[in-house]
């Protein structure tokens, strides 16, 4: 282990004892303590800040920030993952318009082009805090009477099964990194073009129907990816030599539509969920 490594692994043992928003020691404090030159512990806070452990602020200090929201890829809901890890879910709905779904649409959720959708911007929140900007499509004909009230304060998919019979089994989603936008960097309260995770997620109904195709920006700087995996077995048994599992999002940021869900807030960096 180079001496670099072992002072970040000394600092993030520090940053566990610490509450979130603590200021850690001075640099030059610092360097002292851990018995190492100040390029090193430059080198090392560099890296947990580029990771999301700490955060500098320009003639202020150095601070121990929010720990990351871990979202394994299951098929359930924001809202329901949320009250799981003993986080409060909201939702502030920006748009609820009607629209034609057009060719690229309609191709996603097996409708014509003709065929009207609803189309819903959502701001997802966990805490009070933005987690994750998300733009639903559902067509007009399996939610009749939709409105932007619906969503407030509710599951869509608790939503879908009470009012419109209609509950989810399926679901294809894809997760890719991306930076905000301006109008998505005004909406989640982070700089411009600010990493973040982009999914897309299609989801079907237990009679076969394409429910909803969802796109969600969330922010990079509250998720991180983790997988568990299992090796591919082939039909003889033996492994194939490639593995597969469910992916999660996390560290520090949701949608109904989104698989998985973030893990609760922590007072202290680093702590595991309970």
């Amino acid at each position: 282990m180079s001496k670099q490594e072992d002072t970040r692994d000394r600092v993030l043992d520090l940053i566990e004892s610490l509450e979130v928003g603590q200021p850690i020691p001075a640099e030059r404090q610092l360097a002292t303590d851990l018995g190492v030159s100040r390029l090193t512990l430059r080198a090392a806070l560099d890296d947990l800040v580029r990771d999301g452990y700490l955060d500098r602020r320009h003639g202020s200090g150095t601070y121990v920030t929010e720990p990351k929201i871990a979202q394994p890829l299951t098929l359930t809901s924001f809202s329901e993952d949320m009250r799981r890890r003993g986080m409060t879910p909201g939702s502030r709905t920006l748009e609820l318009t009607s629209t034609l779904a057009g060719a690229r649409l309609a191709h996603r959720l097996g409708v014509s082009p003709e065929a009207r959708l609803f189309r819903v911007k959502r701001l997802r929140l966990a805490d009070s805090m933005p987690m994750a900007m998300e733009i639903l499509h559902v067509p007009e004909a399996l939610v009749p009477g939709l409105t932007r009230a619906d969503f407030e304060g509710r599951s869509f998919y608790e939503l879908l099964g009470e009012r419109y019979g209609i509950t989810v089994a399926s679901g294809t989603q894809s997760i890719e990194p991306t930076v905000t936008s301006e109008e998505e960097s005004e909406v989640l309260g982070v700089p411009l073009h600010t990493p973040a995770f982009l999914f897309e997620r299609t989801t079907v109904s237990e009679s076969g129907r394409i429910v909803e195709f969802v796109r969600s920006i969330y922010r990079g700087d509250r998720y991180r990816l983790v997988a568990d995996l299992v090796p591919q077995r082939s039909r003889n048994g033996r492994s194939a030599g490639a593995l597969r599992g469910s992916s999660d999002v996390a560290r520090n940021r949701g949608g109904d539509q989104q698989q998985g869900a973030p893990a609760p807030h922590s007072t202290k960096r680093g702590k595991s969920p309970k």
